[in-house]
């Protein structure tokens, strides 16, 4: 076990109220701020912390004052507790000013500290408060509180106290996850958590900062088989309150061999990354006599981060929590700033003055890349819909591909898989099925993918918004229009339709855009040199197939039959092909139709051309 470092003491422990006053009064007249005075009143345990807590604190400082604090019930406390509390804010607020009120002054607050027994922070105080605080970035909540006034007295005093230089120790014990660990950060995962003793991991050392993630209540947070306890031997029982097993009998639900009391952790700050690890009074599950928050309020901590109810804290959090302790960047903002994502609500509240200067970390992105969505979205209507039989051959592929896309949206892929990397394997599995897709058409231009336009288009209404007048290929003026998907089995379909052409082209929002150039008419025998133009969104191959009806592919040939084009955004970039119609080919009006590929998704234009032949007779 970590030995306390040498030196003047950092603590002086009252149990006599007036004694307690007085010291307050001289160590607040001091020049040179000396032990902080601690009131402790009847309570052994607290006095025991003072103690212990002389291994992580060897300085005394005022720390920083919020813009605005809040005292609720200051009548009740110690009138030397409540001057000990006076400098920590710059000014003082009655009560009722708390709730969204109060920060739409202007200027408001840019940070808020709220005082008051645990009794008092209720859903009326802080609940609004915590959520109009919330929604203000930059703005930095705290709360002091305390079983009773003795440990409010003892929360005050560490909030005096200066981390000892030698206390560096950053962990993460998670029994949810496996985060890829970071140099500095001592990581005990779910396989340590469960092949370890962790009792003396967690107790030994003296941390800076500390996490414990894993599932729990108001009274506990699960490890594996050890658990983190919030019981104080101390505190006095209310039977009118819900206990959890131990208050009914010698039983707990774990085994008692493996339980870690949580004031017993020796750490400057801990975080509890766990549901409803702080609720607010009237919101508690057990009786405060278990609560996990203000155990470690009793303990030696002078920051505890809890969260308010339920959360999803998870990968991403943890990754970017670690980041943060190694930059010496609060706790509280990084991870609510990580959870924002998932929820409107904070998730974590901070006990105690925050008083890390750092500036946390630029966060990995959890939203997922358009890309992954837009291809999600298009393997759905293709897979989760009628339009591809059980044995269409671009099944298998699709759904393996289908499977890997379910697992890369997960919020948590971002930091376990690495962004770049979940693009490098998308945009390369996009690559391969997109030219399985063009070979496919290439065989078989009647593939029930081609007949995407007809399926969707049914299960579609129009946008009249999108009604819009383009060219076509003919050089008439022509309709372009999108028809809105009704299910989620279809996708939106954009159409061109010229009166003398008919349906000129089709394509999903977002693929490859697609015009078709070539002479009106070929004699028969005759080759007719065909471009085929696309404008696609994305700097990727696209394939390009040319095909003519069935009743005409006997007497025709097509070079090549396919080809790939590297698309420029935003550009035209062109295939050429050459279509030569044998000399017995009849004469009349035939069309030819071009598909283009990327991303899963397929376009088609299509452009009318006549053979000829000698008149008849001649």
């Amino acid at each position: 076990m970590s030995s306390a470092p040498s030196g003047p003491p950092v603590f002086s422990v009252h149990s006599d109220e007036a004694d307690y006053q007085a010291a307050v009064g001289t160590f607040l007249g001091a020049g040179t701020p000396t032990a902080v005075p601690v009131w402790v009143s009847s309570r052994a345990d607290l006095a025991a912390s003072a103690e212990q807590a002389s291994a992580l604190y060897t300085a005394v400082a005022r720390p920083t004052p919020y813009t605005r604090g809040v005292l609720l019930g200051a009548d009740a406390l110690p009138a030397g507790l409540v001057e000990l509390i006076r400098p920590l804010a710059s000014e003082w607020l009655p009560a009722d000013t708390l709730g969204p009120e109060l920060f739409a002054t202007d200027p408001g607050p840019r940070s808020l500290l709220i005082v008051g027994l645990y009794e008092l922070l209720t859903l009326e105080h802080v609940r609004d408060t915590a959520l109009a605080a919330h929604a203000h970035a930059g703005l930095n909540l705290a709360l002091l509180t305390g079983r009773d006034a003795a440990s409010l007295a003892w929360f005050t005093a560490k909030q005096y106290a200066v981390t000892a230089p030698g206390v560096a120790e950053l962990g993460l014990f998670t029994a949810t996850d496996r985060p890829v660990a970071i140099e500095g950060v001592r990581v005990f995962d779910e396989r340590r958590l469960e092949a370890e003793d962790i009792q003396p991991q967690v107790l030994d050392p003296l941390w800076r900062r500390v996490m414990f993630q894993g599932h729990g209540k108001d009274d506990s947070i699960n490890l594996a088989e050890f658990t983190l306890c919030g019981l104080s031997e101390t505190a006095p029982r209310r039977p009118e309150l819900l206990g959890p097993r131990c208050a009914y009998g010698p039983d707990c639900y774990k085994p008692k061999d493996k339980l870690i009391p949580l004031h017993e952790v020796r750490a400057a700050e801990i975080v509890l990354s766990s549901c409803n690890s702080a609720p607010l009074a009237d919101a508690v599950v057990y009786d405060p006599k278990y609560q996990l928050m203000l155990n470690a309020i009793d303990g030696t901590a002078k920051d505890i981060v809890a969260a308010l109810t339920v959360h999803d804290s998870d990968r991403p959090e943890n990754d970017a929590w670690m980041r943060a302790v190694l930059a010496g960047a609060p706790s509280t903002p990084t991870l609510n700033a990580s959870i924002g994502t998932a929820q409107p609500y904070p998730a974590f509240l901070h006990y105690g003055l925050a008083d890390d200067p750092g500036a946390a970390p630029e966060q990995v992105p959890q939203q997922p890349d358009p890309l992954l969505l837009t291809t999600s979205a298009r393997l759905t209507a293709y897979l989760a819909s009628d339009l591809l039989p059980h044995n269409n051959e671009l099944r298998p592929r699709l759904e393996k591909l289908a499977r890997k896309v379910e697992q890369w949206v997960a919020r948590q892929e971002p930091v376990a898989r690495g962004r770049e990397r979940i693009m490098s394997d998308l945009t390369s599995d996009l690559q391969s099925l997109d030219h399985t897709i063009a070979t496919a058409l290439t065989n078989d231009p009647e593939n029930e993918l081609a007949d995407y336009p007809g399926y969707f288009g049914v299960r579609s209404v129009l946008d009249p918004a999108s009604v819009r007048t383009v060219e076509c290929n003919c050089g008439r003026p022509a309709q372009e229009f999108t028809k809105k998907a009704l299910v989620p089995t279809a996708l939106d379909t954009v159409t061109v339709i010229c009166l003398r052409c008919g349906d000129v082209s089709f394509q999903v929002p977002g693929s490859p855009e697609v015009w078709i150039e070539a002479a009106d008419e070929v004699a028969a025998g005759g080759t007719l040199d065909v471009r085929v133009r696309v404008r696609a969104g994305r700097r990727a191959p696209v394939g390009i197939s040319l095909f003519v009806p069935r009743y005409l592919r006997s007497d025709c040939t097509i070079e090549p039959d396919r080809q790939k084009v590297k698309a420029v955004p935003g550009k035209e970039v062109e295939a050429s092909f050459k279509v030569t119609v044998h000399s017995n080919t009849p004469a009349q009006a035939y069309y030819m139709t071009a598909f283009a590929v990327q991303d899963l998704g397929v376009s088609t234009g299509r452009r009318h051309f006549g053979v000829t032949s000698a008149p008849y007779g001649d």
